[in-house]
């Protein structure tokens, strides 16, 4: 394997991506296509499977191209993904029977709100670790099940997949002869027992989801099979799955417990290792799998924010204030702080530790004197409020104190936000040299299964530090700072409430 690469597919939710690892993790080549996102109505986020499918083979042969390299030069190809999005197709076409719902979808809010009511949000959380929410994959199933045109009767047949994106790359790669998924991206269904570590009959009854539509659980580092000249033109092994976070909790070589890292993404998610025994939170974050290599399984807590880097897009694309989304540092570098606006983005609900699918996003404080500029900065600082918040809940739940917050994804590039959530936080933000860990971490569990790094000890040694944020906010002007925070927070919540 001296002269060969291991290629990470990073399935996004705005973009496909494929990235091309050699031996020491250093980038290779890269490759990326953003495709459509359909807003049917308000609240509803959709996608074209088959353009996830297209964008994604796509890059993965020209990131092999622009090496100047033949399929013959990867040892494996591991696979990451936007999670909870939720994809249901024909078995015998191999089509999809409607878009993919995707994860910030909330149709099925008030689904959710008569589960609760019935009683089964107790059930959920102890044999699966989430709360009930749209947010997640069942009720998104169970929507589908519902409102497409024959498809409760196919399933009852065993004639419908369903799959989460990983799922259906798999499937399209392998041309329909596995369908199979990841313990971490199951765990994301509120349909598997994490504890146990299967598909759960009395859930799947509650949810009214045949047991024939659920794909094979696997662990996170292992063969799965080989591609089947679909994208290449020699077959290559599959050899990792894992959502999105879980593969950047690996690839920030987070694997002692207590340590943390958060990735500044479309939205933001915190995830803390917890070692061999998942930790039930009482502060509502979410009880979920880390990882799963041979037999041995790590858990984790994670919050999950639902806004984070679209808060920025907000400001290009709904109010015109930047063009470039490079353009907000600038900007928000133009006044000294936010000169007591707060903006709670909560465009989609609040997600933890609030869990309220009903909020809206709020700007709190402007006068006649605001100027774009303190808008700006209240977005990027509500980015570290919310990252804030959640970290909070998960000291309260492990017990442990953060030492240090390991920082990736796009918008960490942003040292003003960084330096902000060392200040508020008061621990140092650290940000690697290679920022792009979730396809390192997907690199990472694939090479770990057929043998192109040892183990996790040489992975760890590779891991680099690029830039440390350290702490240097006064006290009482972070108390302040997050009293209005968290008034801005109480205020946008009554508002939905009323």
């Amino acid at each position: 394997m001296q002269d060969q690469y291991v290629l990470a597919l990073d399935q996004g939710t705005t973009s496909s991506r494929a990235m091309l690892f050699d031996r020491n993790g250093n980038i290779v080549s890269v490759a990326q296509k953003e495709f459509q996102q359909i807003y049917p109505q308000a609240g509803w986020v959709e996608h074209d499977p088959q353009e996830i499918w297209s964008t994604q083979a796509g890059v993965a042969a020209e990131a092999v191209t622009r090496a100047g390299l033949r399929s013959t030069s990867l040892a494996a190809v591991g696979i990451t993904n936007q999670r909870e999005t939720t994809i249901v197709w024909d078995r015998d076409t191999g089509k999809p029977v409607y878009n993919a719902i995707v994860w910030q979808d909330r149709r099925t809010a008030s689904m959710c709100d008569g589960f609760k009511a019935r009683g089964l949000e107790t059930l959920v959380r102890a044999k699966t670790g989430l709360p009930i929410d749209a947010y997640f994959s069942a009720t998104k199933i169970r929507w589908i099940l519902d409102n497409v045109e024959g498809a409760r009767d196919k399933a009852r047949q065993g004639r419908l997949a369903f799959g989460t994106v990983d799922s259906w790359l798999v499937w399209n790669f392998t041309q329909g002869a596995m369908h199979i998924t990841d313990v971490t991206n199951a765990s994301r269904t509120m349909l598997f027992d994490i504890h146990a570590r299967r598909w759960d009959d009395e859930l799947l009854e509650a949810f009214e989801i045949p047991r024939s539509m659920l794909p094979e659980v696997r662990s996170c580092s292992e063969v799965y099979g080989k591609t089947q000249g679909t994208v290449f033109a020699a077959d290559v092994s599959l050899a990792s799955i894992a959502g999105d976070q879980h593969a950047a909790l690996f690839g920030q070589m987070c694997t002692d417990v207590g340590m943390v890292k958060n990735t500044y993404g479309t939205g933001c998610f915190l995830v803390m290792n917890t070692g061999d025994a998942p930790i039930e939170s009482r502060n509502n974050l979410v009880t979920t799998i880390a990882w799963q290599i041979g037999d041995r399984v790590n858990y984790a807590l994670e919050g999950s924010i639902f806004i984070a880097g679209a808060v920025v897009q907000w400001l290009r694309d709904g109010l015109g204030l930047i063009c470039h989304a490079s353009e907000v540092e600038a900007l928000a570098r133009s006044v000294p702080h936010s000169d007591g606006v707060y903006l709670v983005p909560a465009f989609a609900g609040l997600g933890a530790p609030h869990w309220n699918a009903r909020a809206r996003g709020t700007l709190f404080g402007v006068t006649r004197g605001t100027t774009s500029g303190h808008i700006a900065r209240a977005a990027l600082d509500s980015i570290a409020y919310q990252s804030l918040d959640v970290l909070r809940a998960m000291e309260a739940d492990s017990g442990l104190r953060i030492a240090q917050l390991r920082v990736d994804g796009g918008a960490c590039a942003n040292d003003l936000l960084m330096q902000f959530q060392a200040d508020i936080l008061s621990v140092d933000a650290v940000r690697p040299r290679i920022a792009e860990t979730t396809a390192l971490g997907a690199a990472y569990l694939a090479g770990l299964a057929v043998g192109y790094w040892k183990d996790i000890e040489e992975l760890k040694a590779q891991w680099q530090l690029e830039k440390q944020f350290a702490p240097s906010m006064a006290a009482p002007e972070i108390d302040a700072s997050l009293a209005g925070w968290k008034r801005a927070v109480n205020a946008a919540k009554a508002w939905a409430d009323a």
